[in-house]
């Protein structure tokens, strides 16, 4: 038995992929897009560590791009066993996947047209390979124990971070025996629409674990919702926008029931309210798909039989719609993808609203190392969009408490809701003072043996 840290390794955050071998088979945890440079990024995505047609299964933890977004790749590259994941995340990375090949070759046109095209800005996959990977998604729902090989079988648990998102429990049966757990992106307790996490429970031989705030404490949720309001009240008091960079799956629809929810409460005005990403209307319409996995116990889910749906919100799709929201005047609130900034139509409203001292840009997600998203949050007076200079005027909030990861507290609750012994855990998904962070939890938490890998290392099980 072999394990290899092929993403989301080495103080990486995205692209995580991680090879198994063992029973005789080739198995892909994870097949995910690195975020960040261009340059740097094309690089690690383009060039596969191993040959695709090799694997015998890839096993998604969640459908976001930074852990699913190299699925079309595997397939141009001749990959055509199954892909296992839950019915949500088969749903979500139907319209996700489509929609990333989409942003890759429009970006390339863009580039094109302004004559600044580069090596690194050629697509990855094109529409064809994305819409491929559907016919070889086999959806397993959580609890359900599944056999990729006679001696391999997974069984995905609820990991709380986005809708379908799972740990991923490994139980290999030959040769005494071994379980490996990948905790894949582990979420909050009291997250808006989503359950809580559930970890495996019991002794485990190997633990995979992500890191992302493991050295950080978030806001709590409650308050995160009382600050939206106050900036939504603020910006709207003189009459700018708030600019959201958001992911299509996950935070948009949990900012759509922030907003619902202050809405109905009076605490925010009658401002409209636009998700602009054909990628989040889709994305909505699989939430709607799927309210059996939602949390039952909330209120808002209990009165509120549409949602997603309320008088100031609109969805918008059409790209003229898009592009009028740069010129119309007054008070909105725009949410867009993509979450980092690095792409999508955020990318244009930055480009209009950034240099405007009305405006607020607000960040409400984990902004990636050199990602765009992490130069404004950070303080940069310019910041370059399509190849531009533009001045940074507009306000820039963080409401940490909407990140679906789980901060250092609740990572350590994780840990200790196991219960049995770990005997060996390996940090992957977070830069590298928070993976320290991580591995000092694990220690303090009883676990002895506690790897930090590199990006490309291999371990024998």
């Amino acid at each position: 038995m072999r394990l290899t840290f092929h993403g989301a390794a080495g103080g990486q955050v995205t692209g995580s992929m991680h090879l198994l071998e063992a029973a005789g088979a080739r198995v892909l945890l994870d097949a995910g897009l690195f975020q960040g440079r261009r340059a740097e990024t094309r690089k690690l995505n383009a060039e596969l560590p191993f040959d695709a047609r090799l694997i015998d299964a890839v096993v998604v933890s969640h459908a976001h791009i930074d852990h699913t977004g190299r699925l079309p790749l595997l397939v141009k590259e001749g990959y055509h066993n199954p892909i296992i994941a839950t019915p949500a995340t088969r749903d979500l990375s139907a319209v996700m996947l489509p929609d990333s090949a989409h942003i890759q070759e429009s970006d390339f046109e863009f580039l094109k047209r302004h004559e600044r095209v580069g090596p690194e800005a050629e697509p990855l996959y094109n529409m064809a390979d994305a819409v491929a990977v559907q016919d070889l998604i086999e959806a397993v729902p959580y609890n359900r124990p599944h056999h990729i090989r006679k001696h391999l079988v997974t069984t995905f648990m609820d990991a709380g971070h986005i809708l379908g998102s799972a740990s991923v429990d490994i139980r290999i049966t030959e040769n005494g025996g071994h379980r490996l757990v990948f905790s894949g992106d582990i979420g909050r307790n009291g997250l808006p629409i989503i359950r809580d996490p559930v970890p495996p429970s019991g002794a485990i031989d190997t633990l995979v674990i992500e890191s992302t705030y493991g050295n950080r404490e978030h806001e709590s949720i409650a308050g995160s919702e009382e600050r939206l309001g106050e900036i939504v009240r603020r910006a709207a008091g003189r009459g700018g926008k708030v600019l959201i960079p958001s992911f299509a799956v996950g935070r948009t629809q949990e900012l759509v029931y922030a907003l619902h929810s202050l809405w109905l409460t009076g605490k925010i005005p009658g401002v409209p309210i636009y998700i602009d990403s054909p990628l989040a209307v889709n994305a909505t319409e699989v939430f709607r798909l799927h309210p059996e996995i939602f949390d039952q116990r909330e209120q808002l889910i209990e009165r509120a039989k549409a949602l997603f749906d309320f008088q100031l919100v609109r969805y918008v799709r059409d790209v003229a719609e898009s592009k009028a929201l740069n010129t119309m005047n007054g008070p909105a609130v725009i949410i867009a993808a993509s979450g980092m900034a690095e792409a999508g139509r955020i990318l244009h409203h930055l480009r209009n609203g950034i240099g405007s001292h009305k405006n607020i840009v607000l960040f409400v997600g984990f902004q990636g190392e050199h990602t765009l998203g992490r130069r404004i949050q950070e303080g940069a007076t310019e910041v370059k969009i399509f190849g531009e200079m533009f001045p940074v005027a507009a306000e820039i909030e963080t409401i940490g408490g909407y990140s679906a990861h789980a901060d250092r507290n609740e990572l350590r609750e994780w840990v200790r809701k196991i219960g049995g012994p770990v005997k060996r855990a390996f940090v992957v998904h977070g830069e590298t003072p928070a993976r320290e962070a991580m591995a000092k939890i694990l220690k303090e938490e009883g676990v002895k043996d506690v790897v930090l890998p590199a990006l490309g290392q291999g371990f024998d099980l």
